[in-house]
């Protein structure tokens, strides 16, 4: 088998919705660590979705994400995953991913989303 190439993600600005269900990563663990582990697992879950290894989370998904304590996370965040191009000249990606999150009532029957900019 001739070995994949690798796509260049440079012409892909992309924006992105998705739901992560942040109950089965916390499952099991330390009391004290869930909070912090759940901000780590938003940005495994946008390495992985995205392709970029510069994750930025935004401010008001952080506070969703403590804003019940460090051991109460909710079960699952929606969130709106857009990839960018860096502006900075001495990045050493030429891309990052901007996480934010996205309110809704309830998670039942929401899918991914292109969001059209």
């Amino acid at each position: 088998m001739p070995p994949k190439e690798k796509k260049s993600r440079v012409n892909d600005i992309v924006t992105r919705e998705y739901t992560v269900n942040l109950h089965k990563r916390l499952m099991g663990k330390q009391f004290k660590k869930r909070a912090p582990r759940a901000v780590s697992e938003v940005k495994k879950f946008a390495l992985k979705a995205m392709g970029t290894s510069d994750v930025r989370i935004d401010q008001k998904l952080n506070k969703y994400l403590w804003g019940t304590g460090v051991k109460n996370v909710p079960y699952r965040v929606r969130v709106r995953l857009a990839r960018k191009r860096n502006d900075d000249e001495d990045a050493k990606e030429k891309l990052y991913t901007m996480c934010t999150l996205v309110e809704v009532e309830t998670f039942k029957g929401v899918g991914t989303n292109i969001v059209q900019d």
